[in-house]
């Protein structure tokens, strides 16, 4: 039995008569008379009886067509299922990121795609650079934001593209003396109780805070430990001292708090964008298409990283 067997059922079940029903159907009528004919020897009942008046279903029949008709409504459901997850509009998308990647760009590609994709279900998880490689080379994130490029076993099996560029920034309270400067030196920091963040993902810019104010900084050597760049600001904005962190946290200002540059300008590891180069699933596909949108810069990037994703087939 296939489904054209229920097809031609239903439609002479509606039309009541072998010509109209062949007719709606776009064949001749003949061959609609014998497949009716061996569906009903298929199903082992008569399903039809043919009168004068028309062709009416007989109580065998009318029970054929109330599932008759549920399977072909959950065959064009299953087609629309199909296309819908072809297309990426449904299904899971796993993401990890580093919680300052919620600054800048997180909030406007994960917004965007919510929108647009409201029937795929996200599942975020804020992790450090180190686990969330792991869990993509392991098959358990589908994509991680990172600080700089993922490092250590399988990243090589991983396409990573940078989408968002940081520098060295400084954060005060209003009280402070440096509120209101457009900038502030290195030797002037030195001289400042500063607060940095020591997180999982604070080695890269650790070094560079040790290059830049010197390996015997007593500032540095005495600084506050922030867990991460809220904290950074929300301790600056209490007269603690000086905040350092990277120039995402302009995404986050605060009443009573005042940014300033860092000179020398000092450049922060890249957030970054990694998925595994063998994932070809639409859901993925459909992310990187709102990235694309949302961070322009990073779509020939992408382009020239990611292999050709399959076609797409026409009315899909």
């Amino acid at each position: 039995m296939e489904a054209r067997h229920l097809r031609y059922a239903v439609a002479l079940a509606g039309h009541q008569h072998f010509g109209r029903a062949a007719r709606a159907l776009g064949i001749a009528q003949p061959p609609l008379s014998k497949q009716i004919a061996d569906l009903e020897r298929e199903v082992g009942a008569r399903l039809f009886d043919r009168t004068r008046h028309g062709v009416f279903p007989t109580a065998a029949g009318e029970a054929f067509l109330t599932r008759a008709r549920r399977a072909l409504d959950e065959i064009a459901a299953a087609t629309v299922d199909a296309g819908r997850a072809a297309r990426g509009e449904t299904g899971r998308l796993r993401l990890g990121f580093i919680a300052s990647a919620l600054l800048e760009p997180l909030p406007a590609v994960l917004g965007r795609f919510g929108r647009e994709h409201p029937d795929v279900r996200l599942e975020l998880h804020e992790m450090a650079t180190s686990r969330s490689t792991a869990a993509l080379v392991a098959g358990e994130l589908d994509v991680a934001v990172t600080l700089g490029p993922p490092r250590g076993a399988g990243a090589e099996h991983l396409v990573s593209v940078p989408i968002g560029h940081d520098h060295l920034v400084a954060v005060v309270s209003t009280a402070h003396p440096y509120a209101g400067r457009p900038s502030v030196g290195v030797g002037q920091l030195r001289r400042q109780p500063l607060i940095v963040s020591a997180g999982e993902d604070e080695p890269a810019v650790a070094a560079g805070l040790l290059a830049l104010l010197g390996r015997d900084s007593t500032a540095l050597a005495g600084a506050t430990v922030a867990r991460d760049v809220h904290t950074i600001i929300g301790l600056a904005a209490c007269g603690v001292g000086v905040g350092l962190g990277p120039s995402r946290m302009l995404a986050a200002p605060r009443p009573g708090t005042w940014f300033c540059e860092v000179t020398p300008r000092t450049s922060l590891p890249d957030l970054v964008l990694s998925f595994a180069a063998r994932d070809d699933s639409p859901v993925l596909s459909a992310f990187l298409d709102t990235v694309r949108v949302n961070c322009p810069d990073v779509g020939a990037a992408l382009d020239h990283r990611i292999r050709p994703r399959p076609t797409r087939l026409a009315g899909t």
